[in-house]
């Protein structure tokens, strides 16, 4: 038997975390035009935007959180 809790989890899409080591605020745009905003120095990627997560991999201010 499932519970509400363990049903929520497998639901809710996976993110992974990136810390600004410069900026507590501050929105950052690819080159394609799209906007990343980062607030509280951080920012949520979904883990299904290769993208996002490869141009922020690629900064030297940006640090991925380890889960």
């Amino acid at each position: 038997m499932s519970t509400k809790k363990n049903d929520a989890a497998q639901s809710a899409p996976a993110t992974v975390i990136y810390c600004d080591k410069l900026n507590a605020s501050r929105s950052l745009f690819m080159a394609n035009g799209r906007e990343l905003k980062v607030l509280r120095a951080r920012l949520e990627i979904g883990a299904d935007d290769i993208e996002a997560m490869a141009y922020l991999d690629a900064r030297s201010d940006i640090e991925r959180l380890e889960a």
